[in-house]
């Protein structure tokens, strides 16, 4: 087992300057090296989780339970991209899970399969087993694809959250093929890959199941954060209809945004005018808030930015939340240098 103590060093490297901050190579390192085998209740198969706890946290140690966070990681990913948010759940004294979840998504085994989905559920009982969790504070939050696999564990397990921070997540793999195919970059094959083969009659089924956008009123109980970059669709790979269109899956109809609302967002990387008074100066973000709607536990946040994310606004976020309360809109404090926002990898 991997404690903070035990990883400080490693702590300590990823949070240095840029210019010396890990290759590619070292974080793939660094996460094998917090990493443990966790046996799939479904198939028997020994799946990776890069697992870390403070040593105060420990079941054999006397002390109050402590929150759980879940990091998912983005749509070629896998455990590499945990490293980097190990040094803010040290911060706040969290224990912190990052399932492989399948690892990227280019076969029917990842992209929000059940086996995929069971493997997140199964890493969150190995924490229990070895930590004092808080079960009305374990948190989830992705990027991009672990802001899609967010949305879908959202739907699949909503009595497990606490609150979940869903960054430029995919919602609908048929629409997003379309728009991959049309830009002519490898995220389409790669859906092909998973889902058995171009969006058809024969595959419908699969391409419903793994996008979170026809499953989400399951999750109207759980605190749901989305965040999505104006010009992401143009810069980046996830046009912000996604973001929108599951919050309006979870919203009561006088909050939706309109079919022509979204439109216009997409295709001119702006807010419509009539819009334009929902905003909100938000202390804990780095990056300009130019929309915001809240509608009960769900809300929406369109920035000024890409295919970005705030590790540290959204842990700040969830760190608000309680599981089987309303989720808690009221705002933080301005995130520290750590809280920078970074690009959320492909």
């Amino acid at each position: 087992m991997k404690t903070f103590a035990a990883l400080l060093s490693c702590v300590t490297l990823i949070a240095a300057e840029p210019a010396k901050r890990p290759s590619a190579e070292e974080m793939k390192a660094l996460a094998f090296k917090m990493a443990v085998d966790v046996t799939s209740t479904k198939d028997g198969s020994s799946q990776k989780v890069v697992y870390t706890q403070p040593d105060s946290a420990a079941k054999d140690v006397a002390g109050p339970a402590v929150p759980l966070l879940v990091f998912l990681h983005s749509w070629s990913g896998s455990i590499e991209q945990a490293p980097g948010l190990v040094g803010l759940a040290k911060h706040r004294g969290w224990v912190m899970i990052a399932p492989a979840f399948r690892g990227p998504n280019n076969r029917p085994e990842a992209c929000a399969s059940d086996l995929a989905s069971q493997d997140i559920l199964d890493a969150v009982e190995y924490a229990k087993a070895h930590a004092r969790i808080d079960p009305n504070r374990i948190y989830l939050v992705g990027g991009s694809g672990g802001g899609h696999m967010s949305l879908v564990m959202a739907a699949r397990a909503p009595h497990l959250w606490a609150g979940v921070s869903a960054w430029v997540p995919i919602s609908d793999l048929t629409a997003w093929h379309a728009e991959s195919s049309k830009r002519k970059n490898n995220y389409a094959k790669m859906i092909e890959q998973s889902c058995g083969g171009a969006p058809g009659p024969a595959t419908e089924a699969e391409y419903r199941h793994r996008s979170p956008l026809f499953h989400l009123a399951a999750a109207k109980g759980v605190p749901l954060d989305i965040n999505t970059g104006i010009h992401d669709g143009h810069t980046g790979s996830v046009p912000v209809s996604h973001s929108l269109l599951a919050f309006n899956a979870l919203a009561t109809p006088d909050k939706q945004v309109s079919a022509a609302d979204i439109d216009f967002m997409v295709r001119e990387q702006k807010i419509p005018a009539a819009l334009a008074g929902e905003t909100q100066t938000d202390p804990e973000r780095q990056k300009a808030t130019l929309f915001r709607r809240a509608s009960g536990n769900a809300r929406v946040t369109v920035f000024e930015g890409g295919h970005d994310s705030e590790p540290s606004a959204a842990l700040e976020w969830l760190s608000r939340q309680r599981k089987g309360q309303p989720a808690d809109w009221s705002l933080g404090q301005k995130p520290g240098k750590a809280g920078a926002a970074t690009e959320v990898s492909k």
